[in-house]
């Protein structure tokens, strides 16, 4: 899928979605937008120096 197809699926323009890739400044509820239009799970973790998850 093309990045101008993604953002359109999640309800923007090609030229925002590419804003935000270049700058890294997505919201959560824009990350679970993308998540679920590539029919992906959104998982957000800490992950410590010494391997410990939460």
């Amino acid at each position: 899928m093309s990045e101008a197809e993604l953002a359109r699926k999640i309800g923007t323009t090609p030229q925002a979605f590419n804003q935000r890739v270049k700058t890294g400044k997505f919201k959560y509820e824009e990350l679970e937008s993308i998540a679920s239009a590539l029919g992906a799970e959104l998982v957000l973790k800490f992950r410590f120096s010494d391997g410990t998850e939460v």
